[in-house]
C-alpha cells in the first residue's frame, strides 16, 4: 500500500474540544461553595442559542436557570393557550395597560427578530430543551412579568408615564429596516436591556424595576437552585449586575414580589377632584339657586360624556360601547376607583370578543396602524385609550368651568 493511500484511509484527526468558559459571554463565579456559570445572551441571536447549547453540553451542570417566569415560559414553549385566555378577567383586574406595554415590547423584539432570522427567546428555549435532553433540573428564575410591569408603572412619575408610552409606541411604529451595521451590533448586545437602559436615563425608577430589581431576583434564585454547578442563562444586560450582587453576597428578595401600593398623595388627589366638583355644584346651588346648580351639572355631564363618546367612535367601538362611554364618563370621573376606559374596554370585549388568531398575531398587527381598527383585540385597547383621553379632557374642561362659576 502506498503511503499516500495509507494517509487517505486514516480517519481525520478529531478537533480539539472548545473550552466554552473562554467565551467572553461566559462568566464563572464561585459563591457559597457553588460554581455558577453565567451565560450572557442576546434575545434575538442564533449565536447566543448555539453558545447556550455548547455550555450546557460541555458542563453538564446540576441545574440550569433561565431568565423566564412561568407565564413567559408558557408563551414561548406553547405559543400560549389563547383559547383559554380570559381578556375580560385582565380588564376586570385593571391590568389592561400592563398587557398593552407587554404587547408593545414583544412587537419591538419580534420585528428585530424577524430581521435577524431568530425568534425572541430562542436561546432560553434552547437552554430548556438541552437541559431536558440530559435530565438536568430546570429553574425559572425571573420574577413574574406582571409584577415587574406593574411595579415599573406604579413607580413611574405621572408626567413620565406619557414619555414611556410614547417611546414604546415610536419603537413599534418605526418599521424602517435596520441597517446591516446595526444588525451586527444587535447580535452583540441584549436589545431589550439596551432599550431599557436608554429609557432608564430619563426615567430612573423604570430602570430600577426592570433591570436592577431583577438583577437581585435572578441572583438570589440562581443561588437557591439545587446543586454544586449551575448554569444560569440571562440577558447580557443583567450579567454585570448579577455578578456584582453574587460577589458581594448581598442578594435580597425582601419586598421584590410585592406590587407597590399607590402613593397616598394620588389617593388624596383622586378623591379631591370629585369632591371639588360636587362641592362647587352644591355651593353654586346655595349661592345662585337650584337652576344654576342644575345647569352646571348638565354641563359636567355633557363635557365628560361627549369627548368620551367621541373617543369610542374614533375607536370604531360597538354602538353599545359608545353609549356606555357617553353615559358612564360623567360618573366614573367622580370616582378614582375605576376609569371609564376600563368600563368601555370590558363592554367592547363582551360585545365583540377578539378572535383566537388575533392573539396569535398581535405582535405583528400592533406595528401596522390600520390593523388597530381591523383587529377586534386591538380595538379593545383603543376602546380603553380613546374614551379615557376624552374623559380626561372633559374633566379638565368641565371642572374648570364649574369652579370658575363660583366666582
Amino acid at each position: 500500500m502506498e503511503s499516500g493511500d495509507l494517509l487517505e484511509s486514516m480517519p481525520p484527526p478529531k478537533a480539539a474540544p472548545v473550552n466554552v468558559r473562554s467565551s467572553p459571554e461566559v462568566h464563572v463565579l464561585t459563591v457559597q461553595g457553588k460554581t455558577i456559570i453565567l451565560v450572557g445572551t442576546v434575545h434575538v441571536s442564533q449565536e447566543s442559542a448555539d453558545l447556550v447549547r455548547a455550555v450546557i453540553e460541555e458542563e453538564r451542570p446540576d441545574a440550569v436557570c433561565v431568565e423566564l417566569d412561568a407565564r413567559r415560559y408558557e408563551a414561548l414553549s406553547q405559543q400560549q393557550k389563547w383559547e383559554s385566555f380570559d381578556l375580560k378577567e385582565v380588564i376586570r383586574k385593571k391590568q389592561l395597560s400592563t398587557m398593552l406595554a407587554n404587547v408593545l415590547m414583544a412587537s419591538y423584539q419580534k420585528r428585530l427578530g424577524d430581521q435577524l432570522g431568530v425568534l425572541p427567546g430562542t436561546e432560553m428555549l434552547e437552554a430548556v430543551n438541552v437541559a431536558k435532553k440530559h435530565d438536568i433540573p430546570i429553574f425559572l428564575c425571573d420574577r413574574d412579568v406582571r409584577v415587574t410591569m406593574r411595579r415599573a408603572w406604579r413607580s413611574t412619575p405621572f408626567f413620565k408615564k406619557s414619555m414611556l408610552v410614547s417611546s414604546l409606541m415610536l419603537s413599534v411604529f418605526d418599521t424602517k429596516p435596520v441597517s446591516e451595521e446595526s444588525l451586527q451590533d444587535l447580535k452583540k448586545q441584549d436589545v431589550l436591556s439596551e432599550m431599557m437602559q436608554e429609557l432608564g436615563k430619563e426615567i430612573p425608577t423604570l430602570k430600577t424595576a426592570l433591570i436592577d430589581e431583577r438583577d437581585h431576583y435572578l441572583a438570589e434564585k440562581t443561588l437557591q437552585a439545587e446543586g454544586k454547578t449551575i448554569v444560569s442563562v440571562v440577558g447580557a444586560g443583567h450579567v454585570e449586575g448579577i455578578k456584582a450582587i453574587l460577589q458581594d453576597e448581598r442578594s435580597n428578595l425582601d419586598g421584590l414580589d410585592v406590587i407597590l401600593p399607590m402613593s397616598p398623595v394620588w389617593k388624596w388627589v383622586g378623591w379631591a377632584i370629585p369632591a371639588i366638583i360636587v362641592g362647587s355644584i352644591a355651593l353654586i346651588g346655595y349661592q345662585k339657586g337650584v337652576a344654576a346648580a342644575g345647569d352646571n351639572a348638565v354641563f359636567w355631564i355633557v363635557a365628560n360624556g361627549v369627548p368620551s363618546g367621541l373617543g369610542a367612535v374614533l375607536a370604531w367601538a360597538h354602538p353599545f360601547t359608545i353609549v356606555v362611554a357617553v353615559a358612564g364618563a360623567p360618573f366614573t370621573s367622580l370616582t378614582p376607583v375605576i376609569g371609564v376606559g376600563y368600563v368601555t374596554a370590558f363592554v367592547q370585549a363582551y360585545m365583540q370578543p377578539p378572535l383566537v388568531r388575533e392573539f396569535q398575531t398581535v405582535a405583528e398587527d400592533v406595528a401596522i396602524p390600520r390593523r388597530w381598527w381591523q383587529s377586534r383585540l386591538l380595538r379593545v385597547f383603543l376602546a380603553f385609550l380613546f374614551p379615557t383621553i376624552g374623559s380626561v379632557i372633559g374633566t379638565w374642561v368641565g371642572g374648570t368651568r364649574i369652579v370658575s362659576n363660583l366666582f
